[in-house]
């Protein structure tokens, strides 16, 4: 059974930052890509960031420069260090994965982010 642990989300402060971790479990193939996604009430999911098996990364625009996003394929972790983070960063913070010869998207339960300002 595929799972996707978030942690290391919680409340800070304007200017503060906070580093996310997701392990994944339970995939017997190759990860071709992780990422993080978000979900602020009454808004749509959005990308924040992503980053393939080489390493190729691709973050949302309104990051600019402030997150960095990293993984570890053997241990099949991905980890998002945010930086400067401001109140309209506040949402939850989901992770996903997408692996195996079908292609599959799997998902985190996800993790609270709070920046109060």
């Amino acid at each position: 059974q595929v799972q996707l642990v978030e942690s290391g989300g919680g409340m800070v402060q304007a200017g503060g930052s906070l580093r996310l971790s997701c392990e994944a479990s339970g995939i017997m193939s190759v990860i071709n890509v992780m990422g993080w996604y978000r979900q602020a009430p009454g808004k749509q999911r959005e990308l924040v960031a992503s980053i393939n098996s080489g390493g190729v990364t691709e973050y949302g625009d309104f990051v600019k420069g402030r997150f960095i996003i990293s993984r570890d394929n053997a241990q099949h972790t991905v980890y998002l260090e945010m930086n400067s983070l401001k109140p309209e960063d506040t949402a939850v913070y989901y992770c996903t994965a997408l692996h195996g010869v079908l292609m599959t998207w799997s998902w985190g339960q996800g993790t609270q982010v709070t920046v109060s300002s």
